[in-house]
């Protein structure tokens, strides 16, 4: 399978390797971003996914180019369907997750915490009585620590956020109001096409001058949650999982096999590596309204990005 399981550059500055993205900081303050094939989920990667690169930076190329009008982001140019170069950022230590349902797997989940029969978490007091995959009465905030070089998102409150000085009160306020009309945007654009956009993470840097940024990636299915709406309430009325098309499908089979956070992860079948793939090209189709067209320019998807990024390589 034609896959991107790393995108090291040697003559390229200032590298630094995410769970799925590399990234090198270019002298005059741009970032180039490039997203491999690898899935991540509960701070692991599990495998790689054909594609799954090119559809997330498109797909979240998408959504940045909509949401212009909501908040300023930080990408500069796409030289390659893999690759975002973009404003260097200071990245907020405080990830903003948006969530619109009572649903999840990992740990920081309002289902998983709810299930454990909490009801006061991330400052927020949820009743009694709630379903698996119920929808909440209005979308809620559910920020986590933003945790780096491997290490464990934990929950937090705003008053932990405030207290601890992560970010200060205008920056929480303008964080909250931005996450908020994004997810609202995402919202009603995704019911046009027949889905229901269920959470999703935001992650904001300050500029230079200050400013609020919106960076990394915005409601693809690598960093979002995403139900088939025709199907949505069958599924809830039966109280069966809702038909996704997010990394779930990988997280699922998963979590039914091991304890992820604790256990080796069990060898991932090649035909659900496939159908992941096919999951992801889907994806970006429904989402977005265009085809997926795949790029095999290049002997391998490195090397095509190397060419891609030549003035870039002559000037770092």
């Amino acid at each position: 399978m034609r896959v991107l399981t790393e995108a090291y550059i040697p003559e390229l500055p200032n590298y630094y390797r995410g769970k799925v993205r590399e990234n090198y900081d270019l002298p005059d303050g741009r970032r180039i971003i490039i997203a491999t094939d690898r899935l991540s989920a509960f701070d692991r990667i599990l495998t790689c996914i054909p594609d799954k690169g090119h559809v997330l930076t498109q797909t979240a190329r998408y959504w940045f180019e909509a949401t212009t009008d909501i908040c300023p982001n930080h990408v500069l140019a796409y030289p390659d369907p893999n690759v975002v170069v973009g404003k260097r950022l200071d990245i907020l230590p405080v990830e903003i997750v948006v969530r619109g349902y009572l649903a999840g797997t990992t740990g920081t989940s309002l289902l998983t915490l709810y299930k454990r029969g909490e009801r006061s978490m991330y400052g927020l007091t949820l009743p009694d009585g709630l379903r698996d995959n119920e929808r909440l009465p209005e979308p809620v905030i559910t920020p986590t620590s933003k945790a780096f070089d491997g290490g464990h998102d934990e929950p937090l409150t705003p008053a932990d956020i405030l207290e601890r000085g992560l970010l200060t009160r205008e920056q929480w306020e303008r964080v909250s109001s931005y996450a908020l009309s994004l997810f609202r945007r995402g919202q009603e654009m995704a019911a046009s096409r027949g889905l229901i956009l269920v959470d999703t993470k935001y992650e904001f840097g300050v500029d230079g001058d200050g400013h609020v940024i919106l960076a990394d990636e915005i409601h693809t299915p690598d960093s979002s949650r995403y139900w088939m709406a025709e199907s949505y309430r069958q599924k809830f009325e039966a109280g069966e999982r809702p038909d996704s098309f997010d990394k779930d499908f990988v997280r699922a089979w998963v979590a039914e096999r091991c304890d992820p956070y604790a256990q080796e992860i069990p060898p991932i079948p090649d035909s659900l590596i496939e159908a992941t793939a096919a999951v992801y090209r889907s994806a970006f189709e429904r989402i977005t309204g265009q085809a997926f067209i795949g790029d095999t320019s290049g002997t391998t998807i490195l090397d095509r990005i190397r060419r891609s990024l030549q003035p870039y390589l002559t000037n770092a």
